[in-house]
């Protein structure tokens, strides 16, 4: 489906009217709206409505009402997934928005990978800040910046601008809030590992991908040269992944195929040279994937001749070579590279470390909410994607609450039907509830009223219910670092802020165990689509809902259909569809730009 394009012309016209006689003089403003609806087939329809409109000046609706309330102050921290993700659903003209974000745009960076090599073109994976902000109803303020500090005591923010300092003016500012969303996402993880960030290459931003992209046609262009011998060629076109999630995997099987389907045309006397290999201190790369997936990825790569080393950890980098242990013989050795790309998780910015010591975090990796997206014990922050965690509330930590509130009779004792009647709120604030059953195909409550030898009781005791439910909270589960997760959670925080002052009036979420009444909001669930991994030569591997796994040619058109569906503008969709009929047209380009 394509979208109609649509043309506003707007004509004002001020038209003045006196009358010597008795008339008052007055100032019209009349509104004369063209509106040009052009269609695909290049016909329009022409439309046109006259309004009047109060004076421009001395307009009561132009006056402040002191009467109505401030609006409450709402700062994001971010445009990746969860900020824009958040941005795009708040109805702003509830709310005093302001944006902070060291970058003034989107990326889409489940395709960076294909950016390293060409495949797709950096500026169509990019959505621009400002367009996205104009659309949305109400007035949202962006400040490109970068977050120094956040000031939980006076609830501020301090920002410096990273903007040339050719320009005049501060760029150090800082901003009050009444709500903050943190949404910065995380930085690379490199373990203090000696020379990762002199000598490695990370995959995390769109500048990222690009330097990739340089770096790998330098390494060719210095290879061809004819000053060099054979081992310095063959150095120079050593390409090493460090780390064999689905980054460093799409990286890889990305630039075998840019070798197999361009460069080895562009410079055939090097292509015995070059050599690709992934460095997976795990038993399997895609470790996260299915079995069934990570054995095919490695089959797959072996055949393609890149090499997968598993059960190595690498333990120092330097310009020219990168030093490993095997953790099986304990055996340490260094191999030559050309280029090294650290792909191996991620860790805390510092401005989250240093917030998370003012509120008490500070012995935890990343920043703790609540099942509703709020730092745990801030009320007026939340947090979403990379940077933050939900730390999902035990079963057995409310389990005296749970049993009090079921045990209507106070009678000491617990039946199922008892049970039964709070099921719903159990299901609804301990997820980990509804898992068990599933994972132990319980279709009836009452097996969980069973003693030790597998007899049946009619009501069981506290000690009881704790035992029923002791093996719950093993269910629990943190949610993944993904774009998927950050974007379900942005959606659902804007859900809670438009809501926000209906549902304190009449709270939706389940009822509280410990305390009385209900919470606000329901708690956030993450709903899982499922996840793919490109692994070159036009086939994807994908793990669906359901333990459902494709593999090969199929599950790729399946990998584009679903990437160009995501794209968050039609501008991105057409260009990202446009760079890969390109690709399969005139294959990728090589300049060094």
């Amino acid at each position: 489906m394509i979208y109609n394009s649509i043309t506003y012309v707007t004509i004002s016209i001020n038209v003045s009217v006196s009358s010597t006689a008795a008339l008052v003089v007055k100032e019209l403003s009349i509104l004369l709206s063209l509106t040009v609806y052009d269609n695909c087939s290049g016909g329009g329809l022409l439309s046109y409505s006259e309004s009047q409109s109060e004076s421009i000046t001395g307009s009561p609706a132009s006056n402040t009402n002191s009467d109505v309330p401030a609006k409450k102050k709402v700062i994001v921290l971010g445009t990746g997934w969860g900020g824009t993700s958040f941005l795009k659903d708040l109805d702003a003209s509830l709310y005093d928005v302001q944006v902070v974000s060291p970058c003034n745009y989107f990326a889409f960076t489940p395709l960076l990978p294909s950016v390293t090599c060409g495949t797709v073109e950096a500026r169509s994976i990019v959505e621009p800040v400002r367009n996205m902000v104009k659309k949305r109803k109400g007035d949202i303020k962006f400040w490109e910046a970068e977050c120094l500090k956040i000031d939980h005591a006076n609830k501020t923010v301090l920002c410096r601008s990273n903007i040339g300092n050719n320009l005049v003016g501060s760029g150090e500012f800082s901003l009050e809030y009444d709500y903050l969303v943190v949404a910065i996402g995380a930085q690379v993880n490199t373990f203090n590992t000696p020379g990762v960030k002199e000598h490695c290459h990370f995959l995390k931003e769109v500048e990222d991908a690009q330097k990739i992209r340089r770096a790998v046609i330098d390494c060719f262009e210095k290879a061809v040269l004819p000053s060099l011998s054979d081992e310095e060629r063959r150095t120079n076109l050593h390409f090493v992944v460090v780390g064999g999630g689905p980054t460093g995997v799409e990286f890889a099987a990305e630039l075998h195929d840019h070798f197999q389907e361009d460069l080895v045309n562009l410079y055939p006397s090097v292509k015995d040279f070059v050599n690709i290999t992934v460095i997976q201190s795990g038993d399997h790369i895609l470790n996260t994937f299915d079995e069934r997936i990570s054995l095919f990825a490695e089959e797959k790569f072996g055949r393609d001749g890149i090499k997968v080393q598993t059960g190595r950890r690498v333990i120092s980098v330097d310009d020219k070579n990168i030093t490993m242990k095997a953790k099986s013989t304990g055996e340490i050795y260094s191999v030559p590279h050309g280029l090294v790309i650290w792909s191996t998780g991620i860790a805390t910015r510092p401005v989250v470390r240093d917030f998370m010591e003012q509120i008490g975090q500070g012995k935890r990796h990343v920043l703790a909410t609540n099942e509703w997206l709020r730092v745990k014990g801030c009320e007026s922050v939340y947090a979403i994607g990379d940077c933050s965690s939900i730390d999902q509330q035990k079963i057995m930590d409310d389990i005296s609450a749970i049993f009090e509130a079921a045990d209507k009779d106070k009678s000491g004792t617990l039946t199922v039907a008892e049970l039964k009647d709070v099921l719903d709120d159990i299901i609804v604030r301990y997820p980990q509830f509804e898992l068990y059953l599933k994972s132990k195909h319980i279709l009836d409550l009452s097996t969980l009223w069973k003693d030790s030898e597998g007899n049946y009781r009619e009501e069981i005791d506290i000690e009881g219910f704790k035992m029923a439910l002791s093996h719950m909270d093993s269910q629990m589960k943190s949610l993944p670092a993904t774009a998927q997760v950050a974007s379900q959670q942005g959606e659902y925080l804007a859900r809670c802020f438009n809501r926000m002052h209906q549902c304190e009036e009449h709270p939706e979420g389940p009822r509280r165990f410990k305390g009385s009444g209900r919470h606000t909001f329901l708690p956030f669930r993450y709903k899982h689509f499922g996840q793919f991994a490109p692994l070159g030569g036009e086939q994807a591997a994908a793990e669906l809902p359901g333990d459902w796994v494709a593999m090969g040619h199929s599950t790729q058109w399946l990998w584009y259909s679903v990437y160009a569906s995501k794209q968050v503008s039609w501008r991105t969709r057409m260009l990202v569809i446009s760079d890969w009929t390109r690709r399969f047209i005139f294959g990728r380009d090589s300049s060094r730009i």
